[in-house]
């Protein structure tokens, strides 16, 4: 079929043919873009933690009265809670977890008196029970030792001689070899590296993809004023039973208050809820913008069919075959949709480059996007006005001969 008198009939309709052609290139603008957005929020929402996640849950323990001890209380509050029926194992953390958006965070210096940190790393609060109680995977290295274990206050900081980092620090810090004996500086002291887990997600989600499994482990329980925090890690199918039972284990002494009991499934879905909730709505922009577009195609064509019945009975008469006028409508449809898809491919990649500039850690669109775009949105348009084209094939010829 020649191109030739398509282009000349819609020369005749140009106002509709240009803002059909301009709503297919704002769509794939938007598709592509918020395809990709949508693709980089759920690849930030699977980043693995290193920790179990599905059987561990928290709890905060803050004392009262001039009496109250948190670091016996501590003790003796952890050796209950690792005899409970049920549990793996229990820790007391510094309120750090992966995604739980509170913690410390230093530099990390190869020399003392270092200028510029080698790195930016979280630092956990654990001890020697931490790599069970969090599912951690070491190694490489040891696990601390009970003795190595020290209490700590905020008033009271202090470094501890050897830590336990994640692989990607270890890398960070001697690219290419065995971090294991080599010393680092907090704040100009000395810690030896004497384990390496194989990752452990920073707390905070605004760390970028190389720097959000920098941690750092020291072994030390940390008490906030009266306040505790303890991370217990339960049996598989057994977290929910674990919850109640140690929330009335806790509460028997009644000098502190028991609160902030949560999952790490819940701290996952708190700190994602942001994503999970732009992913949503950029889905469903998506699904109204091609409903919308789908409705303005067959809205053309199907007015397009009915101005032209009798031009369309005229050409059965003369020998078109009801395919003939179907592949008329579909390829002027096809025409003006490529025609709105060459000027939509300058519209994504400028919105691309305006949202690199506007917005923190967005990145360009990679190229494959486009075209990828292109064929969902020929496909879109063919499907679309494949229903006007067909009802223009069945105009038997004997329309030509009316008068009205």
């Amino acid at each position: 079929m020649e191109i030739r008198p398509i282009l000349s009939a819609l020369m005749r309709s140009k106002v509709a043919m240009i803002l059909i052609g301009l709503q297919v290139a704002l769509t794939l603008a938007i598709l592509c873009n918020a395809l990709f957005i949508i693709r980089q929020r759920v690849e930030k929402m699977q980043r693995p933690t290193g920790m179990n996640e599905t059987d561990t849950f928290l709890v905060n323990s803050t004392g009262f009265g001039e009496g109250f001890n948190v670091q016996t209380t501590a003790d003796a509050d952890l050796a209950v809670l690792r005899s409970l029926p049920g549990v793996v194992d229990a820790t007391m953390t510094n309120s750090m977890v992966p995604l739980g958006g509170s913690g410390w965070s230093s530099g990390v210096n190869l020399q003392p008196e270092q200028k510029t940190s080698t790195a930016q790393a979280a630092y956990y609060m654990l001890d020697d029970h931490a790599i069970d109680a969090y599912g951690m995977k070491l190694v490489s290295g040891r696990n601390f030792k009970p003795e190595e274990v020290a209490f700590m206050t905020l008033n009271d900081r202090k470094t501890s001689p050897v830590l336990i980092v994640t692989h990607a620090l270890a890398e960070k810090l001697f690219p290419g070899g065995d971090a294991l004996g080599k010393t680092i500086y907090d704040q100009d002291t000395p810690s030896t590296i004497v384990g390496i887990v194989d990752r452990l997600q920073v707390p905070w989600l605004s760390r970028g993809d190389e720097e959000i499994e920098y941690s750092a482990i020291w072994p030390t329980h940390l008490a906030y004023g009266n306040g505790a925090t303890y991370l217990i890690r339960a049996e598989p199918g057994r977290r929910d039973e674990l919850m109640k039972t140690v929330e009335a284990k806790l509460g028997e002494n009644k000098s502190r208050i028991v609160r902030s009991l949560r999952s790490e499934e819940k701290v996952r879905a708190d700190a994602y809820a942001d994503d999970r909730a732009m992913s949503l709505i950029l889905g469903g922009v998506i699904v109204a913008l091609l409903t919308i577009t789908a409705l303005g195609i067959v809205g053309m064509a199907s007015f397009w069919v009915a101005q032209r019945t009798k031009q369309i009975g005229t050409r059965r008469a003369l020998g078109a075959t009801k395919f003939d006028i179907l592949r008329y409508f579909l390829t002027e449809n096809f025409v003006i949709t490529t025609l709105g898809l060459l000027v939509g491919g300058v519209l994504t990649y400028a919105l691309s480059l305006w949202l690199l500039t506007h917005t923190d850690g967005a990145k360009l669109l990679p190229w494959y996007y486009v075209p990828v775009g292109f064929a969902c949105l020929w496909l879109l348009g063919q499907v679309a006005v494949l229903g006007p084209a067909t009802r223009a094939s069945r105009v038997p010829p004997a329309v030509a001969t009316r008068s009205v």
